[in-house]
């Protein structure tokens, strides 16, 4: 029996104690993305490279989660993809892109600073960001960003954190004026 291929991933939680690098960049078009322009969205940050075959298997399903017209669960709205290009040139990429029919948002680290302060040393990585702007799980490997499982992630990063929940509640008692007795 042939043996099948298949895409495998590694998904692990962000470091608690490991800061959320900020982000500050602009992408091939033009656009900056800023940490505090993405707040409330949940983020998709991908780091890729055109040599990388796992990278081009996944990257249509990342275009594909960039074209969704639906918003996020609720009131939220759809999430965001950022690629991030590792140490290529801009004809390559733009090429790449061109060849491959992508119009998602991508970046140039061209000395590779944003891979290292994100810790990237396979690719892909993805880091999904939560939109209280704080990164959540680092994804290694190649992963069906339009499939069941991936979506199912991006809705659970949407809806409320239970650490959240319980700071609302807290507020809301804090800030209770005291009743007559």
């Amino acid at each position: 029996m042939p043996l099948l291929a298949h895409a495998q991933f590694d998904k692990t939680p962000w470091p608690r104690a490991q800061a959320t690098p900020a982000i500050d960049v602009v992408d091939l078009q033009g656009q900056r993305w800023t940490s505090a322009a993405l707040k409330g969205r949940v983020v998709v940050l991908n780091f890729w490279a055109t040599w990388c075959a796992p990278c081009q298997e996944e990257m249509p399903s990342l275009q594909a989660l960039h074209q969704d017209p639906k918003p996020g669960p609720g009131d939220a709205r759809p999430a965001v993809v950022i690629a991030i290009n590792v140490k290529e040139s801009p004809s390559t990429v733009r090429r790449f892109m061109a060849a491959h029919q992508l119009d998602l948002p991508v970046v140039l680290d061209a000395q590779g600073d944003l891979t290292r302060q994100w810790g990237v040393r396979i690719y892909p990585t993805t880091v999904l960001i939560g939109p209280e702007g704080r990164a959540r799980w680092r994804v290694v490997g190649e992963l069906d960003w339009s499939g069941p499982t991936a979506r199912a992630w991006l809705k659970d990063l949407q809806a409320p954190t239970a650490t959240a929940k319980s700071a609302a509640m807290s507020t809301d008692k804090s800030t209770a004026k005291p009743t007559a007795q």
